[in-house]
């Protein structure tokens, strides 16, 4: 669930869609993941296009903003003259106090309700746009961005076939909450028509929106399992208790079920039901905290783009309650919903989302954290259940594990018994030295665990994350040189070949830049919601991990070349004799050990701290 930057739905700068878009993905999310989950349902099918591009809102005219629409219009249509013949051109303009959003139209005066007449011709095409409306270019003109404007002018052109009068209307968006629906312009006639008779106005009942009611107390978990299917986080949280517990609960009543939900936020909480993991033809509701009340709305997501909030009518005995950051909402809505779109029927299985979000004014964002989902399908009419989720999913955990093994622990090991144990453990094994055969089964252990962990978000994502940012980049360049290394290792020149020392060099060039790339993804890694390591001491924790490293290998480095001092070198015939027989190299030999035994000590104890966030997740 995701959302976007505030905005209306005729075009707001920062239109919740905007956001919901980035988050949204979400439901995500690289990971939400459903990516970005839909808990950034937003308040309105138009609220979505801060460009200006409301094609689908051309009959209704209206902005689903779940808000009133005023009925005190401060904006006004001017046309350049009150006749017309077909073909003529006319200039409209739209003036009044500063508004973000617009959609004019033209309709037969004696019928608004019918389609558009005619078309428009732009002035100014920095500031409107052509629309497409019934499947004519030009029907009508929106705003082409969100930016505050006073003023807009185009051209009206009369088509053959034009009524006798022509009114123009317009929707005027001055922000999120306020806004003017249809607001009547001037009538212009054809010379030889009739005289215009406004038509009886017909005043249609208001449509009454269900009463919400406040809740007097707290939701309790005592009745989960027994008459409850609950969903919390962390498991068997009671939000009667705990302040921080995430609680959402389904009881069933004969052929309805009522819904509780509850958590720490002061923008919005919603929960999804969901055929799969990912975002896409969800049935989902959110409630908003706005202006010291909470709004319960129903919400569908079509495919990976932005949430639109439909009718309340299907919802009954919606209550609400805020106390202490904690907000809490509760409705009731029959288990199957004949006739109703886009609500699923309640007595089938499907994966479960929660997440929570800001939001400012009824503008919802994008989610503040990892939307929780069920491990499996669940189908919450059935036998009362309590079930947890997870914010992070396992291929996506192993994938972060993998890598962390990998680039902390193997390789880092293997470095540096090529660096500082050569004369250490010089002895054969099976044919070659023992440093050798360790350092080279931490290589390719390290490439194994490279190409594992490297294919699981592709299987995750189902292809490429066009939303980790740097990250998948960095991942590809690793992948890249972690396959490299040992090919090249595969073709290296004897020991006294002329093409030895190249050969060091772009081996140690080569993985170097490869543990650098690693450690530079891991960073941007464990920011990603994917993961959703917990911070700020994810990054404490990385830091000291390299930090203990790049430690270790100074401290080898100082003790090499101390005992060097030491050690009276006579020619390269005698180099290997002083170091096996001296006492400073039998002593250098000890302290390495040591060294390698706390380092490995260590390594493991800060790969245990990030394997064991990663599993709570």
């Amino acid at each position: 669930m995701t959302v976007a930057t505030p905005s209306s739905s005729l075009g707001t700068k920062r239109s919740i869609s905007n956001q919901a878009a980035r988050a949204l993905n979400c439901m995500a999310v690289p990971g939400f993941t459903f990516g970005a989950f839909i808990l950034v349902l937003h308040v309105s099918s138009v609220t979505n296009y801060p460009s200006g591009k409301v094609g689908k809102s051309c009959h209704g005219m209206v902005p689903e903003h779940s808000h009133t629409a005023r009925s005190d219009p401060v904006h006004n249509v001017s046309v350049s003259q009150m006749t017309f013949r077909p073909g003529d051109q006319i200039e409209v303009t739209l003036s009044g106090l500063p508004f973000r959003g617009f959609l004019l139209e033209a309709r037969n005066a004696e019928d608004l309700s019918g389609p558009p007449i005619g078309s428009f011709t732009l002035i100014d095409s920095q500031v409107s746009q052509l629309l497409t409306c019934e499947d004519v270019q030009g029907y009508a003109v929106s705003h082409t961005n969100p930016s505050k404007k006073t003023k807009i002018k185009v051209y009206w052109n009369a088509p053959s076939n034009s009524p006798n009068h022509i009114k123009f209307l317009v929707t005027v968006v001055e922000k999120y909450k306020i806004y003017w629906v249809k607001i009547p312009g001037p009538v212009i006639s054809q010379p030889n028509a009739p005289p215009f008779t406004t038509p009886e106005a017909t005043v249609a009942p208001l449509s009454t929106l269900p009463p919400v009611s406040h809740l007097t107390k707290s939701f309790s978990a005592s009745d989960c399992g027994n008459k409850k299917f609950c969903i919390r986080s962390p498991l068997n949280c009671d939000p009667e208790k705990e302040r921080a517990c995430f609680f959402l609960s389904f009881t069933r009543d004969d052929q309805s079920v009522v819904v509780e939900m509850s958590g720490p936020s002061k923008g919005y909480l919603s929960f999804a039901f969901s055929h799969d993991r990912w975002m896409g033809d969800d049935d989902a509701y959110v409630c908003i905290h706005e202006d010291h009340t909470v709004h319960i709305q129903p919400s569908r997501l079509m495919g990976r783009s932005h949430p639109v909030m439909d009718s309340r009518g299907a919802l009954e005995d919606m209550a609400w309650r805020l106390a202490d950051g904690v907000m809490q909402c509760s409705f009731r809505r029959n288990i199957t919903l004949p006739g109703v779109k886009n609500r699923f029927d309640l007595n089938t299985s499907y994966y479960i989302f929660l997440a929570d979000g800001a939001a400012d004014n009824g503008r919802i964002y994008k989610h503040s954290q990892q939307p929780l989902i069920t491990y499996e399908k669940h189908n919450v009419t059935d036998y009362p259940k309590n079930v947890g989720g997870s914010r992070s999913l396992f291929l996506l955990k192993a994938h972060g594990a993998l890598m962390f093994v990998a680039w902390m622990t193997t390789v880092s090991i293997g470095v540096l018994m090529a660096r500082f144990f050569k004369f250490v453990w010089a002895k054969p094994v099976f044919g070659q030295a023992a440093w050798f055969q360790v350092h080279r089964t931490l290589m390719l252990t390290t490439t194994a665990l490279t190409c594992i962990a490297f294919v699981l978000p592709f299987i995750y994502r189902r292809g490429w994350s066009w939303h980790a940012g740097y990250h998948p980049y960095l991942g590809c360049l690793v992948m890249v040189l972690a396959v490299l290394q040992p090919l090249l290792a595969a073709f290296r020149p004897p020991l006294y070949d002329p093409r030895r020392q190249m050969f060091n060099w772009t081996h140690w060039s080569m993985g170097t830049a490869a543990r650098i790339i690693a450690v530079a993804a891991m960073f941007l890694g464990m920011d990603l919601p994917g993961l959703n390591l917990p911070g700020p001491w994810k990054t404490y924790a990385m830091t000291g991990f390299v930090a203990w490293h790049v430690g270790t290998e100074i401290v080898l480095e100082i003790h090499a070349y101390r005992l060097s001092r030491k050690v009276e070198i006579l020619d390269d015939a005698r180099i290997q004799i002083l170091q096996s027989f001296t006492v400073a190299e039998t002593e250098g030999h000890a302290f390495k050990k040591v060294a390698l035994a706390v380092y490995i000590c260590g390594n493991v104890t800060f790969l245990i701290v990030f394997l064991s966030a990663i599993n709570r997740l």
